[in-house]
């Protein structure tokens, strides 16, 4: 989904850095690399990250400088304790073994809290169950993490070309629930920014 923003950014003809993750399948990179042949005028810089605490720094220089940012990447909540790592590789003559995990901190809402006047934020949620309890949910998070509107879908839209899904504003439905192409939700949350 944030390689559709980027890309869908680039065509409207926005300056964009595109903060990557490793595991970002060639197929998505691809809809970037296309967008920008297409948007000579576009430019584009490409930030990659690996961990949670990569993708925190990248958020937090880039964001200084941003007029908007579209948090699309799906943060794990939790992740190994560091004291739990072992520092030699692990046997599975050994056992079983317990994995301690702690929460991960939560990136957008820090970033969010230094938000500038004229900056905007774009959050997502993805959640489950009945419509109204979701927006409910979806609400106060977009409200915690200062974002300007917050895209809502479920599960089933990580890794589908295809999201069922809404984007919330703090007054109301900006775009109600709709089954669409990730490159038409794209191209609704540029314009939502401009």
């Amino acid at each position: 989904m944030g390689c559709a923003v980027a890309a869908a950014a680039m065509m409207a003809g926005h300056r964009v850095t595109l903060l990557l993750g490793e595991g970002v399948d060639r197929g998505a990179r691809g809809l970037v690399a296309d967008a920008a042949e297409r948007a000579a005028a576009a430019w584009v810089k490409i930030v990659y990250f690996v961990s949670v605490d990569n993708l925190r720094a990248a958020v937090e220089r880039e964001f200084a400088s941003a007029d908007a940012l579209v948090m699309a990447a799906a943060v794990g909540d939790f992740r190994p304790d560091p004291a739990s790592v072992s520092p030699t590789k692990l046997s599975r003559r050994g056992g079983p073994i317990t994995l301690r995990l702690v929460p991960t901190e939560d990136i957008l809402a820090a970033v969010g809290a230094t938000k500038r006047r004229r900056q905007r934020i774009v959050a997502f949620a993805v959640e489950d169950g009945p419509d109204g309890e979701i927006e409910s949910k979806a609400r106060r998070e977009m409200l915690e993490k200062h974002a300007d509107f917050v895209v809502l879908n479920p599960p089933a839209a990580m890794g589908s070309p295809v999201s069922r899904a809404c984007i919330l504003s703090r007054n109301g439905v900006a775009l109600p629930w709709g089954d669409r192409p990730k490159e038409t939700l794209a191209a609704e949350i540029v314009n939502l920014l401009a």
